[in-house]
């Protein structure tokens, strides 16, 4: 469950830059700026959040998400280039290993659905 997110990335200025646009808005009107993995983690568990948590983890030094762009500076694109775009997207798929908001991608048992009937 879940589409997949069409991502088309594009150099910026700084060749420490790219600027990954997606087909959907990733946030409100609120310009979301991620300097750490630690920062990320602890401003929830919102799309942003977790797609900026991600990205970090990956070798980003920085994340920047505003609507439908994520700008991301980071100093070695040769190995981070594919896997930011991987994470993009695949962050609203549901079910696999890797999709994004699967329990084992979000580090979380999933509920049987017994748990889930009583809630």
């Amino acid at each position: 469950m879940g589409q997949p997110i069409t991502v088309s990335i594009r150099k910026g200025n700084d060749p420490e830059v790219r600027i990954l646009e997606t087909n959907r808005s990733l946030t409100g009107m609120a310009i979301e700026r991620y300097a750490s993995v630690e920062a990320a983690h602890t401003r929830g568990r919102r799309p942003p959040d977790v797609l900026a948590e991600r990205i970090l983890e990956a070798g980003a030094k920085h994340v920047t998400v505003y609507g439908n762009v994520v700008t991301v500076r980071a100093s070695d694109w040769s190995s981070l280039e594919e896997r930011a775009e991987y994470l993009v997207t695949h962050l609203f798929e549901y079910y696999g290993e890797d999709a994004g908001w699967s329990p084992s991608a979000l580090g979380v048992e999933a509920a049987t659905p017994a748990e889930v009937a009583a809630t």
